[in-house]
């Protein structure tokens, strides 16, 4: 895997021509393995010998593993995406309850008040420069950042940090010294506002977490609790702010599919629906490990070995989604099947909020510019320094066209 991230579609379509499941190594020269075709992976992710639990990663448990690793954050960071079980219900039922689709309708309307004053921002940023900004700065991320931190009880003044450090945790460019840094930052970051939702209480997330109890009177321990508050905000926003630009790029380059929706021929959720599919906001996920040696598609996976899941690939499968698989077609409509985010006991709790979000801000963006269009050419955007998230650094749009 190119520690160094870029656009992943060319040699996704190379390792997928040749098998669904494909050997990979990763940074550190630590063996893998990554599922890439829609069906094999679509079996995988709801495998009953499949384990999210890094008790059963060979490597680590034998300390092959390096401190300052890039990737051992996902591994070892303990929450919802690293338990099985009883253990993962449990965390799930702590937190699902601020994301039911109830609970998303009520924040529409906070939404669409934060999505009108961006789009005001957007615009004195490009009347400020020459008529062009950054889109992904202005607008794509502190959307949905406003959003989950609102959501959490997180206070403005640590936005800006939290974004900073969550890409820094994503990103597998990096070396050990500043692995370990970002992420001690982090902890102490989520420490300093757990504590003060914990001085003084509020109707946000975390102090309902603090808060909780089950029935056995189980309480959510300090490091799951700052393990899930670092889980939520990374995937409460570096994946819908990804979906929201990858979804604008995607119509800039296809203005007859702008044209379909705007004229009523597809739907805004149509799009987000497409853009999930063709260009998933998350390219490898890291990991899932087989509690037994499995045969996937005819390739066995060793007991242990840590396992990508590969959205990315598994969006432009021709074997799932036809010889047009590498075509944006806002009209696939109900046939479109992605497991962008993602399948079985894991799949993302925050999806009828990423939903939400991003049809919002693509349906207003439009409404508000729409001869919006990109300043600089396709290619010479920045990409993400990640083969984890799948976007670009920067998004430089003349909103006025």
């Amino acid at each position: 895997m190119d520690p160094a991230g870029g656009c992943p579609h060319a040699a996704n379509a190379r390792l997928l021509s040749q098998g669904a499941v494909t050997a990979v190594v990763l940074p550190g020269e630590v063996e893998a393995m990554a599922v890439l075709g829609h069906d094999a992976l679509r079996e995988f992710l709801a495998h009953p010998d499949v384990a999210k639990d890094a008790k059963h990663f060979a490597a680590l448990r034998s300390g092959a593993i390096a401190d300052g690793w890039p990737l051992k954050t996902f591994a070892t960071v303990q929450g919802m995406t690293t338990a099985d079980g009883a253990d993962h219900r449990r965390l799930r039922s702590l937190v699902s309850k601020a994301f039911t689709a109830r609970r998303v309708e009520e924040l529409r309307p906070r939404v669409e008040a934060l999505t009108t004053s961006l789009l005001d921002g957007l615009d004195r940023a490009a009347t400020a420069g020459d008529g062009v900004a950054d889109l992904r700065e202005h607008f794509a991320l502190p959307l949905p950042m406003g959003v989950i931190c609102e959501l959490l009880g997180v206070d403005a003044e640590h936005h800006d940090r939290l974004h900073h450090l969550s890409n820094r945790i994503v990103a597998t460019d990096i070396g050990p010294a500043e692995a370990v840094a970002a992420n001690r930052e982090m902890v102490e970051v989520l420490s300093t506002v757990a504590a003060a939702r914990t001085d003084d209480p509020g109707d946000d997330l975390i102090s309902a977490l603090i808060a909780a109890r089950e029935a056995n009177g189980d309480r959510l321990g300090p490091h799951e609790l700052i393990g899930t508050l670092m889980l939520t905000i990374i995937a409460g926003h570096e994946t819908t702010l990804n979906l929201i630009t990858n979804a604008v790029r995607a119509l800039c380059a296809h203005r007859d599919q702008l044209d379909l929706v705007r004229s009523g021929g597809a739907s805004w959720g149509d799009v987000v629906e497409e853009t999930l599919r063709w260009d998933s906001p998350v390219s490898y996920f890291p990991f899932r490990y087989p509690t037994r040696d499995l045969t996937l598609d005819g390739t066995v996976i060793p007991k242990g070995t840590p396992v990508l899941a590969g959205y990315s690939a598994a969006g432009r499968d021709k074997k799932a989604h036809g010889p047009a698989a590498d075509h944006f077609d806002v009209t696939r409509g109900g046939e479109t099947r992605h497991l962008s985010l993602g399948h079985g006991a894991h799949y993302c709790m925050g999806a009828p909020l990423a939903r939400m979000e991003s049809t919002v801000a693509l349906s207003r963006l439009f409404a508000r510019f729409p001869d919006l269009e990109l300043a600089v050419p396709e290619a010479e955007l920045p990409r993400h320094a990640s083969f984890v998230g799948n976007s670009v650094q920067a998004l430089p749009v003349r909103p006025r066209g």
